[in-house]
């Protein structure tokens, strides 16, 4: 999908297999070709089919790709990212934070169990380039990466902003109203959005889990985060309070069932989030 003449998104169907049955799941990796072209995120596991024939059919070469910036390190933003520096020989950039969970995927299996992990994530790889909050990475032709360290949903996430577009590139950082709820800190990520929101000039979000936003829609889906969160945060709190014996998986169940999220989305990583939550239960200013 062309978002400018610089910028495509490409979206990438996947599955997650649990325990309760199957999720059908999409991401989207973002492609920004100037002088240099710089994919951003991977996908998962043969994803580079996907995006190479998107490439094709707008007549670029797979093998320009130049730099591949990992938004954070998570399965379906890196499974690809191993075949494709293979087949491109791309540079790879991410946020320090990130760089032991994608040049060690067994660490981040054995640390963070996502159901079926290995069915996403075709090996480790190395990171050239070190990301941190403020770096530019000037693409050519008057287009550049800032990064934006917005951590919470992992410590090291960032989102990307094309200052001279108008354009954010969020990753993961802005939670979808109703969609699975995952961060590893809820204040981080609060205050990663609040940071976003205070972001002047943006005119298009381009979000992992969600298809492209423009125009007032940009910024009211950040407040409907924050709410998103609110409401997370206040079941989260309540149903402990009725039931603080629950083992986790139990007690995850019963929050998505409080938040009319389906029973099959209970996976490890939602309850971690929730734990997050209880973890937080004592910050009265959260959400001010």
């Amino acid at each position: 999908m062309e978002i400018t003449k610089h910028i495509h998104a490409i979206k990438i169907p996947f599955q997650v297999k649990t325990e309760l049955g199957v999720l059908d799941r999409f991401v989207y990796s973002y492609l920004v070709h100037c002088e240099n072209i710089c994919l951003i995120d991977s996908g998962v596991v043969s994803s580079e089919g996907v995006i190479f024939n998107y490439m094709n059919k707008i007549g670029l070469k797979p093998e320009d790709i130049s730099l591949m910036v990992l938004t954070h390190s998570h399965p379906d933003h890196i499974g690809s990212a191993k075949s494709i520096k293979a087949k491109t020989g791309c540079k790879i950039a991410a946020h320090s934070g990130e760089r032991p969970w994608i040049e060690d995927v067994e660490l981040q299996a054995k640390e963070r169990p996502v159901p079926n992990f290995h069915s996403l994530v075709e090996g480790s790889v190395d990171v050239d380039d070190i990301l941190e909050d403020g770096d530019i990475l000037d693409l050519g032709e008057n287009i550049s990466l800032k990064v934006i360290h917005t951590p919470g949903h992992s410590k090291g996430s960032i989102s990307l902003l094309i200052e001279e577009k108008g354009i954010i590139i969020t990753g993961d950082a802005v939670p979808l109203k109703g969609d699975l709820p995952i961060y590893e800190d809820i204040e981080t990520t609060v205050n990663s959005i609040k940071k976003l929101k205070s972001t002047p000039g943006i005119e298009t979000l381009l979000a992992s889990w969600d298809d492209p936003q423009k125009g007032d829609n940009v910024y009211q889906i950040m407040d409907d985060a924050l709410d998103y969160l609110q409401n997370i945060h206040g079941s989260v709190i309540k149903i402990n309070k009725m039931n603080p014996s629950l083992e986790p998986m139990e007690f995850c169940k019963m929050v998505l069932k409080d938040l009319g999220i389906p029973e099959v989305a209970a996976n490890p990583i939602v309850a971690q989030s929730f734990q997050a939550n209880l973890n937080a239960r004592e910050n009265e200013s959260l959400f001010s």
